[in-house]
């Protein structure tokens, strides 16, 4: 703590200061905050050991998941194929091979008509897959035009 000494006449001037100065504290916090972020990733490696080669099929086989494209005039696509609203419920199911387990997203554009992305959005959940995601664009970020279903007419 910091304080004020009396002059020497034995008069006191001002009340003694009793404010404790948190500068030397704050250098070394951020002193162990700069360790720590330095030494934290050399702690998370383990003993390294030569794993041995194998022929196995990876446990996780993730599929890509199916992309639901509604466009502005209201058209659906799975993935660049165009179909009916009447029949997105068989095409999932082909598209997923009946796995309900398989991601959906669902595109839609921005000028497209709010029911229908809502309409697309119930059609998958009425077939029964779960996992269903709404996709969009960060700010300022160019669309590819590999992204963009293709107009079948």
């Amino acid at each position: 703590m910091a304080f004020a000494l009396r002059n020497q006449d034995g008069g006191s001037d001002a009340a003694p200061m009793a404010d404790m100065n948190v500068t030397p504290l704050v250098d070394v916090m951020l002193v162990l905050l700069i360790v720590f972020m330095v030494a934290a990733p050399l702690m998370a490696v383990g003993v390294p050991v030569d794993l041995p080669k194998v022929q196995a099929k990876q446990l996780n086989d993730q599929k890509p998941p199916i992309a639901v494209s509604i466009d502005a005039e209201g058209n659906f696509f799975i993935d660049q194929k165009a179909v009916a609203a009447d029949s997105l419920f068989d095409e999932l199911n082909s598209a997923s091979e009946n796995d309900k387990e398989r991601r959906i997203h669902v595109r839609g554009d921005k000028n497209a008509i709010y029911g229908k992305v809502i309409e697309a959005m119930g059609k998958i959940n009425g077939a029964g897959f779960t996992k269903v995601a709404l996709v969009s664009e960060a700010p300022n970020a160019p669309t590819p035009a590999a992204a963009r279903p293709a107009q079948v007419r």
